[in-house]
């Protein structure tokens, strides 16, 4: 589960003590204990790298920081002359801590215990990079996408390339598996979907298995509802997280078995607990029965969620 300590005293101890969020990211010791302390506490059969998705963008030189309580900030990109202050051939060295973090969090795991690493697709990290901060309707990468698609499609060819390279350090260093969140896919129309997250996606898949050959991806386009049909025959992932939107039966029909689904509870109903959390459950299970599946949220944990809810949850999955 994405971030999945956010909700745990020991997170907030630790958050407490790193200070700034960026510096407990980049700080291997720090971001290793985070990354453990789910797999210590419930017993999970992965850990999730701590981690953000908008060190990719730090790693290319913008100016990147965590405001308490509103999210993260960056240095806008709003002109070509931003794109060209860009470091696609340098820098990649400011991402060296969470390789450090990775091989930490390897070494400590027991070896039947999976460690998954991850990126933010090109499209959704663009959507930050452009504004500057999370938007409702990221209407900001939009617009430019529409009226310079040319400048547009050179910042996503950029974050193709690092994101491709931060994903094979990850693998390289020891992470079993890597989820590359497109958390903003939903906000396109079918064709800028295709244009700004199937193709970059297919690209960065390719990347990936060129440097790691038989390279272990996760594909997450988050509210694409039937398009994640369009995007599974294009984008070669072995696996794909669905948002608690989608569908059950379609998702249980229409995505190829090869394909194992992960997802997809609601991160609500886990905070509210009780019956309508036993029901949702029950539905998720029922639905992906017989086929590969994952066990997951269907997008990041939220900070309030009762520790109780959790220990629910996992009772319910594991005595089914």
């Amino acid at each position: 589960m994405r971030q999945a300590g956010r909700y745990l005293p020991e997170y907030r101890a630790i958050r407490e003590k790193a200070g700034d969020f960026l510096d407990l990211c980049l700080t291997p010791e720090l971001a290793a204990e985070v990354t453990l302390q789910p797999v210590q506490r419930f017993g999970f059969d992965a850990a999730i790298l701590f981690s953000d998705i908008l060190l990719v963008p730090y790693s290319l030189g913008q100016r990147v920081w965590f405001v308490e309580g509103q999210g993260p900030r960056l240095d806008p990109i709003s002109t070509h002359a931003d794109l060209a202050r860009l470091t696609p051939k340098s820098g990649e060295e400011r991402l060296a801590p969470v390789y450090d973090t990775v091989a930490r969090v390897r070494a400590a795991l027991p070896r039947a215990v999976a460690l998954i690493g991850f990126c933010g697709a090109p499209w959704t990290v663009a959507t930050y990079m452009i504004a500057g901060k999370g938007t409702a309707d990221q209407s900001d990468a939009r617009l430019w996408a529409y009226d310079d698609p040319k400048g547009f499609a050179r910042l996503i060819d950029i974050l193709v390339e690092r994101s491709a390279r931060h994903l094979v350090g990850q693998l390289q260093a020891g992470a079993d598996v890597v989820q590359v969140f497109d958390s903003w896919a939903g906000m396109l129309p079918c064709e800028e979907v295709r244009r700004w997250c199937i193709e970059p996606m297919q690209q960065l898949v390719a990347a990936v298995r060129r440097d790691v050959p038989g390279a272990k991806i996760i594909g997450f386009p988050r509210g694409i509802g039937a398009g994640i049909v369009r995007y599974l025959d294009h984008v070669a992932v072995d696996a794909v997280s669905l948002d608690w939107t989608a569908d059950l039966e379609f998702a249980s029909c229409r995505i190829p078995r090869r394909v194992a689904i992960q997802g997809n509870l609601d991160p609500l109903v886990l905070l509210a607990g009780g019956d309508a959390l036993d029901r949702s459950i029950e539905r998720i299970l029922t639905a992906f029965s017989g086929r590969p599946f994952i066990w997951n949220l269907g997008h990041g944990i939220l900070p309030a969620t009762p520790i109780a809810n959790v220990e629910r949850m996992l009772a319910r999955i594991r005595e089914r």
